[in-house]
């Protein structure tokens, strides 16, 4: 059994439907619509709810910004690469894939935000590493506002065979890194992809860097050479994002103008 706490992890994982509830807990002294919304939602999906003290709960979540919501759950189930292989039947149409892979991030607040930035940036999947990486605790799943519960992260035990296996499905490996020859705004992120980041400070390990097809870095007009791990990710796969939404409108549009029936051209000499 784990813990969940905050308004949105709760609400999302109620959402998404991926775990199974075992009861939430509410701060007896909350009263509010959002926590009425909550109460309704899980007395719908038949999920027991009892009122608590506030710091019961922080007993329960070992933290205060618990936002007077904790929730028992069983754990995700956890996914293999060969997962990844396929996409996601949720994912948005149109569009090519895109997988985030993180090379041993140990921040859990850091790892939290990458997950926020890749479900709003429309990422297919997540590959974690078992060791040298922060896990999806609490903490971790707070941090990505319960973005964690709709995203399908998969953890591996070697980094480098999962990206060879990922190039053998025919995903580039595009690895983020200071020392990269090419600015991340000059590179074509509309094909099938695997964005590599590496770790808080070292970033990416010699191995994984020599396993990926590009290197890309951040072009920095200031004293500090590079971005934190999480602003670094933003920056990149919103460019991502950016170029597959005009591919896709592009694709869309010549779809519809071919499907438009063409004007009759006026034959000169005739009347109209």
């Amino acid at each position: 059994m784990e813990v969940l706490y905050g308004l949105h992890p709760v609400e999302e994982a109620l959402k998404a439907g991926r775990r199974r509830f075992d009861h939430v807990l509410v701060a007896a002294e909350r009263h509010d619509a959002r926590i009425e919304q909550l109460v309704a939602l899980c007395r719908q999906l038949g999920i027991r709810v009892r009122q608590e003290s506030r710091e019961q709960l922080t007993l329960v979540a070992e933290n205060i910004a618990h936002q007077g919501v904790v929730a028992f759950v069983h754990g995700q189930e956890a996914l293999s690469i060969e997962d990844l292989f396929t996409p996601d039947p949720a994912a948005k149409s149109g569009f090519a894939r895109l997988l985030l892979a993180l090379d041993g991030v140990e921040d859990p607040q850091n790892l939290g935000a990458l997950l926020r930035v890749a479900d709003g940036a429309g990422v297919d999947g997540i590959v974690l590493t078992e060791r040298r990486s922060a896990p999806l605790s609490p903490v971790a799943v707070k941090a990505s506002a319960g973005a964690a519960e709709h995203l399908r992260i998969a953890r591996v035990v070697n980094l480098v065979r999962a990206l060879e296996d990922l190039k053998r499905q025919n995903l580039w490996i595009i690895g983020l890194d200071e020392r990269g020859t090419s600015d991340y705004d000059h590179f074509d992120f509309t094909g099938d992809c695997v964005l590599v980041l590496g770790r808080e400070g070292a970033g990416l390990h010699d191995l994984v860097r020599r396993t990926c097809d590009h290197l890309l870095r951040i072009p920095m007009a200031g004293g500090v050479s590079s971005l934190n791990v999480s602003a670094a990710g933003a920056v990149v796969l919103y460019e991502a994002f950016r170029q597959r939404r005009i591919k896709a409108s592009k694709k869309g549009a010549d779809s519809s103008n071919a499907a438009a029936p063409s004007k009759p051209k006026k034959l000169k000499g005739l009347g109209s």
